[in-house]
């Protein structure tokens, strides 16, 4: 798996420092993605409308700064490699990832029409862009960075992007308006190069949030975990190391908010700034991992993170594949399987505390069959 090409042998701490990193931003992802009611969620555990930032905004770039890290552990065997190799296993896990993504909002490829048969899902309205699309192309444009390039050298790329989008969606977005959701520049290339059909409509319109474009300063979210893993293998096993790297973070977070002022912190447009500010807090969180592991020696509690993080992009495919279906089965004609049982075994507790306790239960699911799995020593990789 592009996330777990660390060896499952190695008894590093600081390789569980990153298991539970992993495992910790795939737990989160799914309870967020999967509350028994999306009307009635805790505010912490919603996006934000539009500019600021919530606690659920760090989830996702926070699994792009993974899959940076652990390439970084394992780019010393790539080095070993033949050119040719090394270019097909980014190639084929790019184009395989890229591909899980896209069957995955096409699944279960049929749908209920309004006479409530099912009917073929047409290719004409998948959605051609999302998530784990965005991770194979963030994985594939910044393995080839850190492969060919020096570390500072991919670390100034990934600077460069950022400057680079800062422009494009000023110089392209509808004038006076660039940064609206009608009126960015990453919507504007979506509609050109695919249409409407093909984009998410979550917010009641048709923008994507892991759009083309916006694609581009999510690379720098892979470096940065790149360049902190390096870092970490060469200077983490000391306070000092761990407290420069705590202080990067830092630095990064004022830097965030600096540029706030002009480029607003912004998941949905994945803005220069949203970057910066989730670079900075996962390098914070990472030290705090690895000081609580490492340092303290405390791991008692790791465990149940660790599972979520040896089997990361299968459990989040499962979590997603079956919530798809949970949806799709119908009770009767206006109730899914999914809303039936939030209805009949948690919406007593309350709307709030009954969504969250679905999701938690849906999590606990999910973890149950990643224990299985690895209780049986199964590693699932692309």
């Amino acid at each position: 798996m592009l996330v777990q090409e660390l060896l499952m042998t190695q008894t590093s701490q600081r390789f569980l420092a990153l298991d539970v990193f992993r495992g910790l931003t795939v737990c989160l992802m799914i309870i967020v993605n999967t509350p028994g009611d999306g009307s009635t969620t805790f505010a912490p555990l919603n996006h934000a409308k539009w500019d600021g930032f919530t606690p659920t905004d760090l989830v996702f770039p926070s699994f792009l700064f993974a899959v940076g890290n652990a390439m970084s552990f394992v780019m010393n065997k790539w080095r070993t490699l033949d050119q040719a190799k090394v270019l097909w296993k980014i190639l084929k896990r790019t184009l395989i990832i890229f591909l899980l993504g896209y069957l995955m909002y096409w699944f279960p490829f049929v749908r209920w029409n309004d006479q409530q048969e099912l009917v073929f899902a047409p290719f004409s309205n998948t959605r051609v862009f999302g998530v784990l699309q965005r991770i194979a192309l963030c994985y594939g444009i910044g393995a080839l960075l850190v492969y060919y390039f020096k570390t500072k050298t991919a670390v100034w790329i990934g600077v460069a992007f950022l400057v680079l989008y800062w422009m494009l969606l000023y110089f392209f977005g509808a004038p006076g308006d660039e940064l609206s959701l009608g009126g960015n520049a990453v919507l504007r290339l979506d509609q050109w190069l695919i249409g409407d059909n093909h984009l998410y409509h979550g917010e009641g319109v048709a923008f994507d949030p892991e759009g083309l474009l916006s694609t581009l300063p999510a690379v720098a979210n892979v470096i940065g975990g790149y360049a902190a893993g390096k870092y970490i293998q060469q200077k983490g096993n000391s306070y000092e190391g761990l407290a420069k790297l705590m202080l990067a973070g830092a630095i990064l977070l004022f830097g965030a908010y600096c540029w706030n002022l002009g480029f607003p912190i912004n998941k949905k447009l994945w803005s220069s700034s949203f970057v910066l500010h989730t670079v900075g807090l996962d390098c914070i969180i990472l030290g705090i991992i690895i000081y609580i592991t490492q340092f303290l020696k405390q791991t008692s509690w790791a465990y149940f993170f660790e599972v979520f993080g040896r089997n990361p992009l299968f459990i989040y495919l499962l979590s997603e594949v079956v919530a798809i279906l949970l949806y799709f089965i119908r009770v009767d004609e206006n109730t899914s399987l999914f809303n039936w049982i939030y209805e009949n075994s948690f919406m007593h507790l309350g709307p709030y505390v009954g969504s969250l306790g679905f999701a938690l239960s849906f999590m606990l699911f999910c973890w149950l069959v990643g224990y299985l799995l690895d209780k049986r020593k199964i590693y699932v990789r692309v």
